[in-house]
């Protein structure tokens, strides 16, 4: 603590010895061990409060933190519940007005879908129409259709019968020739 050698204590130790003598030099020696003591412990108490005090603010710090991260979390969600809302009810009110009106209605265009939230995935609207599953009635793919004003009305396909489905050649047969 005081960066004291050894060889400097036996003379500070001999210097008592003569000054103070030696009835006297056992109980100074034990007063001032009692004194660095006291000194000591009192030096790890304060060192001890700073510590606490530090470890107070930084905690003091952190739920300061914790409480406006929670605060900006709640506003967060409390704006998308609204919106969420505010998308519902415009949903009701043109469900409302569709049903009281079906025939002004049928050809306006859908609201606009909202963006969803940044870890989201994006959802087009080919995406939401339904899967159509395909007719007994739909010819097979290699069979060619002959484009006719029955197509566009949606009557049936005439299917060309002559022709051939697309030819199938082996890889090993295609590669292979004689040099």
């Amino acid at each position: 603590m005081f960066d004291i050698r050894f060889s400097e204590m036996i003379v500070i130790a001999v210097i008592a010895l003569i000054v103070l003598g030696p009835e006297k030099l056992p109980r100074v020696a034990r007063t001032a061990g009692h004194l660095l003591g006291r000194m000591q412990r009192y030096v790890n108490d304060v060192k001890a409060d700073i510590n606490r005090e530090m470890e107070l603010d930084e905690l003091r710090k952190l739920q300061k933190e914790m409480q406006n991260t929670a605060q900006s979390i709640e506003h967060t969600v409390k704006g998308e519940i609204n919106a969420v809302a505010s998308d519902f009810r415009q949903i009701g009110d043109t469900t409302q007005t569709a049903l009281a009106d079906p025939l002004a209605d049928a050809f306006a265009d859908p609201p606009p879908v909202r963006a969803p939230a940044d870890n989201a995935q994006a959802v087009t609207a080919a995406q939401l129409q339904p899967l159509h599953e395909p007719s007994l009635e739909t010819p097979p793919p290699h069979v060619a259709s002959i484009a006719s004003p029955q197509l566009e009305l949606g009557l049936e396909a005439v299917p060309l019968t002559n022709v051939p489905p697309p030819a199938m050649v082996p890889p090993a047969a295609a590669t292979t020739e004689k040099v």
